[in-house]
């Protein structure tokens, strides 16, 4: 039999993990790297919460104000990884990033020296299954 989680379990669960996020004494941040990881593109610093109340499972960034990063570092190459940190670095979660069917969708991930990125949305979601 496959486990099921009760929304409770769910809610409990998610704002655990983005509750990390706030850890330290300041605000958290996203960083935006290339395949390898380790190249950084571009770090948006998010909001102190950063993540409201999770309902059924999702939790919902605060972006008010926008969350990003306005002189990007560029790289000819394609931004594909987020790493999303509290506010002492340390690496909460990941996800893929991309220009359709990712974590996180981006007009053009492929970012110039200078160029603005913002994350205008972004949900976090434990599944019941």
């Amino acid at each position: 039999m496959a486990t099921t989680l009760t929304t409770a379990a769910r809610n409990a669960a998610c704002n655990a993990i983005v509750d990390l996020l706030d850890a330290g004494a300041g605000a958290g941040t996203i960083e935006m790297t290339l395949a390898n990881g380790t190249t950084e593109v571009a770090t948006l610093t998010m909001n102190d919460p950063a993540f409201g109340a999770s309902s059924t499972g999702v939790a919902t960034m605060d972006n008010s104000p926008t969350v990003e990063d306005t002189s990007a570092t560029g790289n000819a190459s394609a931004i594909t990884i987020a790493k999303f940190r509290d506010s002492d670095g340390t690496e909460v979660f990941r996800c893929a990033v991309g220009t359709s069917g990712s974590d996180i969708n981006m007009t053009n991930n492929v970012v110039a020296a200078t160029e603005g990125v913002q994350l205008t949305s972004f949900t976090f979601t434990v599944p019941a299954s």
